[in-house]
């Protein structure tokens, strides 16, 4: 389960700015995760909780905005969205479309105390 991993890098990145801001509680936490991003949104928050857990962050609602998939197909040019990687161009059916939004999962913005 690689979100425990990315739930723990988001720690990290929190405690980071508690000590560079001086803040003291964070109360939402906003994230964007892509829906090609592989990442699972119900284990990412159990992940969150879990390592949040005696932080300045553990009661703070984790918000999560979920981005579309969209692609381009390299030989023709359409462009399409995406419900998986690797999706075949639905204009000429020959190639997969590269995905050009709904791969990332990243931490937006924090609203803190």
């Amino acid at each position: 389960m690689h979100e425990l991993s990315l739930a723990l890098n988001a720690r990290d990145i929190i405690e980071a700015a508690a000590v560079r801001e001086g803040f003291a509680r964070v109360r939402e936490i906003h994230l964007v995760v892509g829906e090609l991003s592989c990442v699972e949104p119900e284990a990412l928050r159990w992940a969150l909780a879990e390592a949040l857990r005696g932080t300045c962050a553990e009661t703070a609602e984790v918000k999560l905005r979920i981005e579309a998939g969209h692609g381009r197909c390299p030989a023709c040019g359409h462009e399409a969205a995406m419900q998986v990687l690797y999706d075949i161009c639905p204009a000429c059916q020959q190639t997969a479309l590269v995905a050009q939004a709904g791969t990332r999962m990243q931490l937006l913005d924090l609203r803190v105390e």
